[in-house]
């Protein structure tokens, strides 16, 4: 689904739960984090928070919801 990670970036994948642009369904967003600072990349619908956590890659680390964060993240991985 995402493509394959480069060493050189970091990528963060983030949960929305029912996101304007998305209503009714779980997003998952990818953003790269490289020298030119993060960057937004794809990101796919899901109608279920298991399906959501399914396409996010082998070896993330969650990180939880953050207390600034906006009400529909549910969680970012790392």
């Amino acid at each position: 689904m995402f493509p394959p990670r480069d060493p050189d970036v970091l990528d963060m994948f983030t949960v929305y739960e029912n996101p304007r642009d998305a209503p009714g369904l779980f997003v998952v967003r990818r953003h790269v984090i490289g020298p030119g600072g993060p960057q937004p990349a794809e990101g796919f619908a899901f109608s279920t928070l298991t399906a959501a956590r399914a396409a996010i890659p082998p070896g993330c680390f969650c990180l939880g919801r953050q207390p600034t964060d906006e009400p529909q993240i549910v969680e970012t991985w790392v």
